[in-house]
């Protein structure tokens, strides 16, 4: 358990009781759940507006340490099935800071290039630079997630990924970036509702990809692979958060926290002067 005390309207700290620990089920998760919270949507939009300040100081003060010569960032990895709110999240939590001091990645499907490379060559071009907060919309993870569902690659080599994303996680930590892992989790159900919301909204049918239909139908795979996959990669230097996500309010108000929380830990320092204030001061008068 940390010692921080807990986020505005949460009872405890969602880092404490949304974190994957030994026993873990999927299966286990209520997705229309807000467990923790203390209050209803409107409640709840109420405190990521007033926390988004807060956000915005700590991630400022994390773009000057880096600015400033620190080594240190932090990385943001959002996983979820489609409509689960991953853009939403970007635009809602993300976006409320200094947009000069965020990399925003979005994985699709590999290039040709890509393609002809390890499956992390990808990422580790993406990671953040010192200062930087890091988004991913999607990950290395879908080479663990999707390949299993499909059938793309077999289980030794899905074994020599997990091996890998461990390695290279535990690298990325001891080299300085801080690792926030979400899996934003809906139902089934939820996500029916959702595609057929874009389906009845003309501003909406851009979103519609008829592919996500046909892995609709691999859902209690999807779900499977990524039982083994939380399980296999959950670590004390990477945490995975499974963050019940068919009310997008909550949702986005416990990724605030965990960023929130991330950023309290690492503690960034405004960097000194790099100059001599009082003689600044006095050509600045004699300018």
């Amino acid at each position: 358990m940390s010692k921080r005390r807990a986020g505005h309207g949460f009872g405890e700290a969602p880092e404490d009781f949304l974190v994957v620990g030994p026993g873990f089920r999927l299966a286990g998760i209520d997705t229309s759940a807000t467990p923790g919270f203390k209050g209803g949507k409107a409640e709840g939009e109420a405190v990521l507006t007033q926390r988004d300040p807060h956000l915005a100081d700590l991630q400022e003060r994390l773009f000057a340490e880096g600015m400033g010569g620190g080594v240190r960032s932090l990385l943001l990895i959002l996983q979820a099935m489609d409509t689960a709110g991953k853009g939403g999240m970007i635009s809602h939590v993300v976006g409320a800071v200094d947009v000069q001091g965020v990399q925003l990645a979005a994985f699709k499907t590999p290039t040709d290039e890509e393609k002809q490379h390890d499956f992390l060559w990808r990422i580790e071009r993406q990671l953040p630079k010192p200062g930087m907060l890091g988004c991913f919309d999607r990950s290395h993870y879908e080479d663990v997630l999707i390949h299993r569902v499909h059938g793309w690659a077999d289980e030794t080599e899905l074994e020599r990924r997990y091996s890998a994303i461990q390695d290279f996680e535990a690298h990325l930590h001891a080299s300085g970036t801080e690792i926030i892992k979400v899996m934003l989790h809906i139902s089934k159900a939820e996500q029916g509702r959702r595609l057929a919301a874009r389906l009845d909204d003309p501003t909406k049918y851009w979103k519609f990809n008829p592919g996500d239909i046909a892995e609709r139908r691999l859902w209690d795979s999807y779900m499977e692979a990524y039982q083994i996959a939380i399980e296999r990669t959950s670590t004390p230097y990477a945490p995975w958060y499974v963050v019940p996500a068919d009310n997008k309010w909550y949702a986005r108000l416990v990724v605030q926290e965990l960023l929130v929380a991330a950023l309290e830990r690492m503690d960034p320092q405004w960097p000194g002067p790099g100059y001599d204030i009082e003689e600044q001061k006095r050509l600045l008068a004699e300018s």
